[in-house]
């Protein structure tokens, strides 16, 4: 069997709702609905026995093809253990067959497409399940003992631990050399795995990306004296090396700066193939994107960490998917957006969040931005499907900014609609409705904002008040609305009369004028 997954949420989520999460097209249940919880995620093994823990998925890719009877006795088993269902793979003919079986045996049994790859059905599973994984075991790793021993060879050059770190700032290798000079908080970081936020952690992560050269930290109460430097891949930052210097001088030699360039660059090809395969390397990157997006514990140096200038900032790109927010459909299009613009913009980092794709890039302009999005739409089209829209909320020059620019991309998409004609949603474009939008959400939040008088009119003569606002769009021109309202122009100047001597509406006071448009139109 795997190791158990662990998840976020005990409780677990409903089978019914894992469903609707991850859409027909990956997945469909056979047999009547259940209630229950899915906790955790298991593949099935045929010599090994069942793990006692009540809510487990099962995922099961050799039972749907076998015998009936072999599925059978495993779908009882698993009722005695209380699982939330198994997952299968079976032709279109059994499927009655097996429906019949999970009304029969308790279990439910789940068809997973067969276009759907057992590894990526798991990964789904653990995106709407709200896990994260990890391994206990740093060395294990891909690439991880290369990187052991280059932070051990490091430590023979400065006589003190070294320590490799990727951006989540977890230390994914250090040295083991006896004799080494080690002080409490380095020991400390490497049980943990992971270096201690502080303000001046901060600064110094600042400090050590922003430089070409190795950057030198001078003894601290507590801290022994550091030199420390980059991992980058040309101008992308991938991790951080921190060697202890036991020399105390104070100053780098030309041989530890030679050696510490030359292991970070082996590092660095490392860390760029896990990159690239969108192994480990990868996921301290899409963290701090969610966190410039939620906007919370932002630090500040996400910038410099992602290797984003903040001098040019960074453009945000947010993609919605013509087929709604299935997660197959989300990650085929985060996926397809990454690999297609990391060829141009290696920055790139993306992440679904909440039914949205979003991607960070370098801001270089938006007319370089119309030229990429105007070769990935057709791309996009053929690979995952026709309709995506991609909203440009505009460009961040602090990581602070990113949140707001997410909450405007997000405005941007549910005004644009779905079967609107335009598919790059710019704020020129979309600036009156979300302006009226606004100005809705501002009468909402203080119904003292609007006129008794105007809420009275639209109740009791609903005419007059489609007549006042349209005339209100046809910029007081009476001929123009008759034409739209289909109505004599008399009929309008009625309606008009009435407004004003029935209802109290000044058409006259340019001011009430606006105020009433604006309500009208909010309505």
């Amino acid at each position: 069997m795997n190791e158990p997954v662990s998840l976020a949420t005990p409780a677990g989520v409903p089978l019914e709702e894992l469903l609707r999460e991850l859409g027909p097209r990956a997945v469909a249940r056979l047999g009547p609905a259940s209630e229950r919880p899915v906790t955790g995620i298991e593949f099935f093994e045929a010599l090994d026995a069942l793990p006692e823990r009540p809510g487990t998925l099962l995922l099961a890719p050799s039972a749907g093809s076998g015998a009936i009877g072999s599925l059978a006795q495993l779908a009882r088993r698993t009722a005695g253990l209380g699982y939330a269902g198994i997952a299968v793979k079976c032709a279109a003919a059994d499927a009655p067959r097996l429906a019949a079986l999970a009304e029969e045996s308790g279990t439910p049994l789940l068809r997973v497409g067969e276009h759907l790859g057992w590894h990526l059905f798991d990964a789904m599973l653990a995106q709407a399940l709200g896990e994260q994984r990890h391994s206990e075991d740093t060395r294990g790793n891909r690439g991880a003992e290369a990187l052991f021993a280059l932070a051990d060879e490091l430590a023979g050059c400065f006589g003190g631990s070294v320590a490799i770190e990727d951006l989540g700032r977890r230390i994914v290798a250090y040295s083991a050399v006896p004799g080494q000079l080690i002080d409490g908080p380095r020991s400390e970081s490497i049980l943990s795995r992971r270096v201690p936020d502080s303000p001046v952690n901060e600064d110094q992560y600042r400090t050590v990306l922003r430089s070409d050269s190795p950057v030198a930290f001078a003894r601290s109460a507590d801290e022994a004296r550091r030199v420390a430097f980059a991992i980058r891949a040309g101008a992308l930052p991938l991790g951080t090396i921190w060697a202890i210097d036991a020399s105390g001088t104070g100053l780098v030699t030309e041989e530890q700066d030679r050696r510490i360039r030359a292991v970070a660059a082996l590092a660095a090809s490392v860390m760029l193939e896990e990159l690239r395969t969108g192994g480990a390397a990868q996921q301290p990157r899409e963290e701090r994107l969610r966190t410039l997006l939620d906007g919370r514990d932002v630090a500040g140096s996400e910038f410099a960490e992602l290797g984003l200038p903040e001098e040019r900032g960074a453009a945000l790109l947010a993609f919605a998917a013509a087929d709604g927010a299935y997660s197959l459909v989300l990650s085929q299009l985060r996926a397809t957006v990454h690999r297609q613009l990391s060829p141009r913009r290696p920055e790139i980092v993306t992440v679904v969040r909440a039914g949205r794709v979003y991607a960070l890039i370098e801001n270089e302009g938006r007319d370089a931005l119309r030229r990429l999005l105007a070769q990935l739409l057709p791309v996009l089209d053929r690979l995952v499907g026709h309709g995506a829209r991609v909203a440009l909320p505009g460009e961040a020059h602090h990581p602070v900014e990113v949140a707001a620019l997410r909450g405007l991309a997000d405005r941007m998409l549910l005004l644009g609609g779905d079967g609107g004609a335009e598919r790059v949603l710019t704020v020129s474009a979309l600036r009156p409705a979300l302006l009226f939008e606004r100005v809705s959400g501002v009468f909402a939040e203080e119904p003292v904002l609007r006129s008794p008088r105007l809420q009275r009119l639209a109740e009791s003569d609903p005419a007059v008040a489609e007549t006042l606002a349209a005339w209100c769009a046809s910029f007081g021109n009476v001929a123009r609305t008759a034409r739209g309202l289909g109505v004599h122009e008399n009929t309008v100047r009625s309606r008009l009369t009435r407004a004003a001597q029935h209802h109290g509406i000044d058409l006259r006071d340019p001011d009430t004028l606006l105020a009433t448009w604006l309500q009208l139109r909010s309505d």
